[in-house]
């Protein structure tokens, strides 16, 4: 079942946001679920409704299969993380207001787990899709993708990370050619142990 890749839209937020939310939702409620209050998603929601940095529908691209968003996923270097790093504030003190401070401070507790990627490397991340299809060779496809369009920029790097309580995502990237460089260890509670990997382009 080939997918056909696009540009990711605001429009795209019903089908994409879970999808990108299920790449790392242990990571995501640490930083941006409030108990009682608000959700992890509903901060995915709006920032990416809102379009700019990490999380909005401008950096992102999904798959398509018989015209259904069934994954997702975006890449970035580390010449954007200055700029991702301020979108990011920006859309953490629209969303949560007075209470942006906590959000803040486990965002950059949560950078020792899953640091920011080094210049000159394509970086994957929010790499999602659609549980029910899981199995089916659609994420091979998706990083396929991003692959092909790293080499196409010319970058000599491909890079990403994975929860070691996820060995099912770590064996396909181990077959997508990634090879783990270090753990990170975790003392954040309920955010696991993660795996920088790289591979070459």
């Amino acid at each position: 079942m080939p997918l056909s890749f696009r540009p990711a839209r605001a429009g795209d937020v019903d089908t994409a946001v879970p999808l990108i939310y299920s790449s790392g939702p242990d990571a995501f409620d640490y930083v941006f679920a409030r108990p009682d209050r608000t959700s992890a998603q509903d901060f995915l929601r709006h920032a990416f409704v809102q379009g700019g940095g990490q999380f909005g529908w401008r950096q992102h691209t999904v798959g398509e299969l018989d015209g259904r968003v069934v994954a997702v996923g975006t890449l970035f270097g580390g010449e954007a993380n200055l700029g991702y790093m301020l979108a990011a504030s920006r859309q953490i003190l629209a969303f949560f207001g007075p209470g942006a401070l906590p959000v803040i401070h486990h965002g950059l507790q949560l950078e020792r787990i899953i640091c920011p990627p080094p210049k000159q490397t394509l970086y994957l991340a929010h790499l999602g899709v659609a549980p029910e299809l899981r199995g089916e060779g659609l994420g091979s496809q998706l990083i396929a993708h991003f692959l092909e369009r790293g080499r196409q920029a010319g970058l000599p790097m491909a890079a990403l990370d994975v929860s070691v309580a996820n060995p099912r995502a770590q064996a396909l990237y181990e077959r997508m050619g990634f090879v783990v460089q270090a753990e990170r260890t975790s003392d954040l509670p309920g955010v696991a142990s993660h795996r920088y990997m790289q591979r070459a382009l």
